[in-house]
């Protein structure tokens, strides 16, 4: 079992930045892939950056030069995110895959003001 907590969301303006964490818990060890989803109102869960225990990231493209994930040991998952726009106002979940089970946090609101 493995144990997500958020911190960092909170609402900023148009152009500002924010940086989110996420702590795991439990069993990290088996702990591969990491990352984030967000999810607006009334739209399904979007994923928005990866990283896996290698380093590899993934980006969709909307936060493309914008967003950066960090990994920090097995356990911590960061994303800093630049330059925000009103269109990235979501809540945001920090995710992993660990023995083939995929894990969530509880969320963090992000809004981004116009």
């Amino acid at each position: 079992q493995v144990q997500l907590v958020e911190s960092g969301g909170g609402l900023v303006q148009a152009g500002g930045s924010l940086r989110l964490s996420c702590a795991a818990s439990g069993t990290i060890f088996s702990i591969n892939t990491m990352g984030w989803y967000r999810q607006a109102p009334g739209k399904q869960r979007d994923l928005v950056a990866t990283i896996t225990s290698g380093g590899l990231t993934t980006y969709a493209d909307s936060v493309k030069g914008r967003f950066t994930i960090s990994r920090e040991k097995a356990n911590s998952v960061y994303l800093q995110m630049n330059s925000l726009k009103p269109e990235d106002t979501a809540v945001y979940y920090c995710y992993c895959l660990s023995r083939y089970t995929n894990y969530w946090g509880q969320g963090t609101q992000v809004t981004v003001s116009s």
